[in-house]
Parts: structure tokens; C-alpha cells; sequence
């Protein structure tokens, strides 16, 4: 599909048909009443004023026959629209108060605003309908029970005749305040919204922008509002202030001192207050609440606001746009990711491991280890986890032995495998990303196969995502896909394993579920390995983070605000006995919050390959 043909299939998706608003029911038809009620008011209010000669040099002639009695009800449904959606608004607002929603002056004004203009607008036609009293007047029926009102209080003909060109004006004046406070008002997103969307990027999701020549490049991150691109700078202009980005952040959520709404409104107000009302002049610097730590790296880029904002806003991309800034140009950086970073640098892992321990998880295994020149189907990316954690090792033993019980033929790089950088690349370390890719894609172009598996989401993203940016471009899949593929041979409905015994649930990696849109094949997989799964109230796409990514898993965090225990209550609510996980990364927090809250003999942590593999094991030997 061409960029063009996007652009207009979004267009009709998201700003006239609102696909993303929809998400949310109430709020969904609260807003959908609303638009189409005050866009079919502007057109038909047009038309009307043509048919006039108020403000235009010729008149649009509209015959008194059926394509006008049509007009005469649309209008006055639009306004039964408009009336309604106020309503629904205002109750929103005043009586189910959710805490997430802006509450500014300007709601409020749109609200008072509308239905001024709806009302006036009927106003006008139940006094032209008295005044004229046409056959076709039942076609406007708000407007002719508004005329029965009129009658029925006296209201004369000849009064109403007299009366309708000053509501005419009202009305008309009202339109003209709505038109003059469109800038100055939410009231603006009317347009940018719409223009936000047509003009958003068009990569996918899981990618960051790369920064070309990253050797010479004058400007690393952004430290100035003036930094960010026009593009940008539309994107803060367009947030609504809804909120729903803020009510699914899990750092909010658990207490932190980020929101990813407040993070964009507080960029619009350096922009409007430095950029515009400034005009350029003067100190361009963002405002140091935005670079405060807990701030800063709060965030774990897990893309729940990304699937929730109804006109496509990043806010972890501008969020990984000022860590580049205090890492690349400041040079500053809490101490636990100063750490993780030179770890990266030195051992080319973030735990900060000898590299020559890399294949240690394989020394009871018979792997093969892929040279320049060889040939095999799978290449196996085991990822750092796997390599230097013990509890993950564990994990890639496990899916070693499943793929060879299929007989994939399958290998590894061995000790030339390296990090894929996305730590680095999420913390704000953009340079140390594109020397480990590049050095990652040199060694890919040595061997020969067919596709890339790995564990790791994290992996997955980075290697299928943002590899292709610096030039590999290679079919790369999640160990849960190929297992989904080799399921039959792994004979999981007649294993005699007595697998796990509870209630099992999953929980959903950001980087796999909505980064990747993978959901059923790791849910597959464990229908088959056991009879008693159960699904955490937020799953799938609406699943909450485990607070690892986007370099969480190194970043120290306060106590009783830690992410991955807000979830693992979400495990607990269901009574789970075991929390089967897709990511290392998941793995590893699950199991630190477990710990933490004393549940380690109550609660099992399992890696989908595991589950598979309790399955089958007694089968093996």
C-alpha cells in the first residue's frame, strides 16, 4: 500500500470513524455523537446560509422535495446528537469523575459552547417553522414540536417572523465564537487530531528512529523544545488531555512520578510558551521536571499508551529522545544505569559478564555451533538472558530440548552471538545499539539459514523491528511461534509428564503481545500442556507490564512502587498457581516479586518451554 493510500485509510479509520475512541465504550459514543452532531451541523449550517445569500456572493438552491426533507431531519438529528453527547459529557465529568481526565476551563466551555449552539440552532427553526408553517414541517420534528411550544405560549406568526432573523444572527454568532476559539481551546483538536494521524510515522510500532550518522550528527537527543521536528511539535498540540494513556501506564499506576499525559502536555506548554509566545526568543531549554529520575526512567516503554491514544502519540519515543540527550550529550545517567551501560561497553552484556562464558548454558547439550560458510534452517539467537542468567539458562535447555526432539535443525553462533543492543538502544545509548547491531548483522551474513528464532521479546523486536534500519533484514520469529509449529511432534496430547498441577495463567510480554501482536500461539501452546488456564483480568493487549523494559530491569526503583508488583497481584486475584511467562525479562521479575512477597512455595514461575517440556519429560526417558 502506498504512503498516500495509508494516510487515507487512517483518515476514514481513526478521524472520521473514530476506530480508536471505540475502545471505550461510554466515552466511545459520548464523542461519536458529538463530532458527527457538530459536522453535520457545520455542513448543513453552510448549506442553510447559502440558500440565504448571508455571506456568499450566489445562492444553493435546495428544491422543497424529498432530498430536502432528508436535510430537514439530519439536521435535527445532528442536534439530538450534540444534546445528547453534552449530556453524556457533562455526567461524565461531574458524577463518574474518572481521575485520569483533564479537568480544564476549556472542557467545560466546549460543553456550554455546544449546546448553546444546538439549542439556538433549534431556536431558529421552531421560529421559522411558525413563521411559515410549511406541509414538510413534521420532516424537521424537534424543530416543529419546538414551533408547538412557540404557539402554545403565544408566540405569533408575525412575532416570529420578526424574532427569526435575530436568532439567525445568535446562532450564526455562535458559530463564529466556536470558529474564533478553535486555537485557544481543546476544542482545536478538531483539526490537529486529524492532521496528527495523516501525518504521523509510518514505521511500525516496536521500532525507535534510528539517528543517521550518528558519528557527526550535530544534535543527539533532544535537550530544547525547538530540537523536536514539526511533526512533533503537532503531536503534543494534538493530545486531547482524554487521559487514557495515563490511566494504562503502569509506572502511574504503581505510584511512579510519570504519566505519559503529562510528559506530552508539558512539551505543548514549552512549545506554546517558548515557540510561540516568544516567539522563538530566548532560552529554548525544556523544563527540568522532565529530567528529573524518577521521571526520566519511569518509563518502560511497554506501549500500552501507544495502543490506547486515539491519534497515534509516542510519548516513549520522546521519552528515549531526552534520555539520548542526558546520556549522549550531558553524559548524565542514574548510577544503576551508568553501570549497565559500561557493562555493555566492556562485556558486551548488560549483566556484566565475561564474554567468553556466553555458551556456558550449553555444555551438557549437543548444539551445534555455526561457523563462516554453514548452513542451517534455524538460527537459534539464544539473547544475553539466556546466556548469562542462571534461572533463564535453565529456559534455553528446556527449548534446546524440545526443538531437538522435533528434529529442527537448528544452531547457534555461539561465542559469536552478541548483545542485539536493545537496552542500550531504550536507555538512550543510540551509539552503542548501531555498533552492536552492525557487528550482529556482519556475523548473520556469514552463515546461511532460513529465519532467526529467539526467546527473548526484547530480541525479537530489535532484530525483526530495527535491524532492517541498519541494513539486516532478516524473517525472525518467537521460540512460542516455532513451537506452535512443531507442536505435533512434540506429541503433547499423549505425554505422560504429569506437567503442571494448579491453575495456570499467562502473562502477556509488551514486546511480543502489542509490539508484535503475538497472543495465541504462547495461549496455544499451554491449552495443550494444561487443562486448567485461567486469564488475568488485563491480558492480551490490555495487559500490564512486568516493569522490565525499556531498561527498568537495571533501573533501581523505589520499594513500594515497583511495577512488577502491582502485576503479580493481578496473578494472585485469579488464585494462579502457576505464572507461565514468553520473556526473560518477565521470568525474572515475576520471580523477584514473588520473593519479595514471600509466595516462592505458593506461586511457580515458568517459562512457556517449560511448561511444554514438565509435559513431556517422563515420555523421554
Amino acid at each position: 500500500m502506498t504512503d498516500k493510500k495509508e494516510k487515507t485509510k487512517d483518515f476514514f479509520l481513526y478521524s472520521l470513524f473514530q476506530l480508536r475512541i471505540w475502545k471505550k465504550i461510554y466515552p466511545g459514543i459520548t464523542h461519536f455523537l458529538i463530532f458527527w452532531g457538530v459536522l453535520i451541523q457545520i455542513i448543513g449550517t453552510a448549506i442553510n446560509l447559502m440558500q440565504m445569500r448571508l455571506f456568499t456572493p450566489f445562492e444553493l438552491p435546495i428544491p422543497r422535495a424529498g432530498g430536502y426533507f432528508f436535510y430537514e431531519w439530519i439536521m435535527d438529528l445532528a442536534g439530538v446528537f450534540i444534546i445528547v453527547g453534552v449530556l453524556m459529557a457533562l455526567l461524565r465529568r461531574l458524577v463518574m469523575h474518572p481521575k485520569y481526565m483533564g479537568y480544564k476551563w476549556d472542557d467545560y466551555f466546549a460543553i456550554a459552547l455546544l449546546s448553546l449552539m444546538a439549542l439556538a440552532g433549534f431556536t431558529t427553526e421552531g421560529m421559522r417553522l411558525v413563521s411559515v408553517s410549511p406541509d414538510w414541517s413534521g420532516y424537521s420534528f424537534i424543530g416543529s414540536y419546538v414551533a408547538d411550544l412557540f404557539l402554545a405560549w403565544g408566540v405569533t406568526p408575525d412575532i416570529s417572523a420578526s424574532l427569526h432573523p435575530f436568532f439567525v444572527l445568535l446562532h450564526v454568532f455562535l458559530g463564529l465564537v466556536f470558529a474564533a476559539a478553535l486555537p485557544f481551546t481543546k476544542m482545536r483538536h478538531i483539526i490537529m487530531a486529524p492532521l496528527n494521524i495523516w501525518l504521523r510515522p509510518r514505521r511500525v510500532m516496536g521500532a525507535l528512529e534510528k539517528i543517521e550518522d550518528i558519528d557527526e550528527a550535530e544534535i543527539l537527543g533532544v535537550g530544547n523544545i525547538n530540537e523536536f521536528t514539526t511533526k512533533e511539535l503537532i503531536s503534543f498540540d494534538a493530545c486531547l488531555d482524554c487521559g487514557r494513556c495515563e490511566e494504562v501506564c503502569p509506572a502511574t499506576t504503581s505510584g511512579l512520578n510519570y504519566s505519559p499525559r503529562t510528559l506530552i502536555q508539558s512539551l505543548r506548554d514549552d512549545a506554546v510558551n517558548k515557540l510561540i509566545k516568544k516567539n522563538g526568543d530566548g532560552a529554548m531549554e525544556l523544563s527540568e521536571s522532565m529530567f528529573e529520575e524518577e521521571t526520566l526512567w519511569a518509563c518502560t516503554t511497554c506501549g500500552a499508551c501507544l495502543t490506547r491514544c486515539p491519534i497515534f502519540i509516542r510519548p516513549p519515543e520522546r521519552i528515549v529522545d531526552l534520555r539520548r540527550y542526558q546520556i549522549l550529550t550531558m553524559g548524565e545517567m542514574p548510577k544503576s544505569v551508568g553501570d549497565t551501560l559500561r557493562n555493555m561497553e566492556r562485556q558486551g552484556n548488560p549483566w556484566g559478564m565475561p564474554p567468553q562464558n556466553r555458551m556456558d548454558w550449553a555444555k551438557e547439550l549437543d548444539v551445534k555451533e555455526l561457523a563462516p560458510g554453514d548452513e542451517t534452517d534455524v538460527l537459534f539467537f539464544a539473547g544475553c538472558a539466556a546466556a548469562f542468567d542462571d534461572r533463564n539458562k535453565k529456559v534455553t535447555q528446556s527449548f534446546v530440548k524440545l526443538l531437538e526432539k522435533a528434529n529442527v535443525d537448528f544452531g547457534v553462533l555461539g561465542l559469536d552471538e552478541g548483545c542485539c543492543g536493545e537496552t542500550a538502544r531504550r536507555m538512550g545509548h543510540e551509539y552503542i545499539f548501531q555498533v552492536m547491531a552492525e557487528q550482529n548483522i556482519e556475523t548473520f551474513n556469514e552463515v546461511s539459514f532460513k529465519r532467526i528464532v529467539t526467546q527473548c521479546p526484547h530480541c525479537l523486536n530489535t532484530l525483526k523491528n530495527e535491524y532492517p534500519q541498519m541494513g539486516g533484514d532478516f524473517e525472525v520469529i518467537h521460540s512460542s511461534q516455532l513451537l506452535t509449529e512443531i507442536s505435533d511432534k512434540l506429541d503433547l496430547a499423549e505425554g505422560k509428564g504429569e506437567g503442571v498441577q494448579g491453575k495456570l495463567t499467562y502473562h502477556d510480554s509488551c514486546y511480543l503481545g502489542r509490539y508484535n501482536n503475538e497472543y495465541e500461539a504462547p495461549r496455544n501452546l499451554l491449552d495443550k500442556a494444561s487443562e486448567n488456564r485461567v486469564e488475568m483480568k488485563r491480558s492480551g493487549e490490555n495487559s500490564f507490564c512486568c516493569g522490565a523494559g525499556g531498561g527498568g530491569m537495571w533501573v533501581e526503583t523505589p520499594s513500594d512502587k515497583r511495577i512488577n508488583q502491582t502485576r503479580l497481584q493481578d496473578a494472585i486475584d485469579v488464585k494462579a498457581d502457576i505464572v507461565a511467562t514468553a520473556c526473560p525479562y518477565c521470568l525474572t521479575m515475576f520471580e523477584d516479586a514473588v520473593n519479595v512477597k514471600g509466595m516462592a512455595e505458593e506461586m511457580q514461575i515458568l517459562d512457556i518451554s517449560e511448561v511444554l517440556a514438565k509435559k513431556i519429560e517422563e515420555k523421554e526417558e
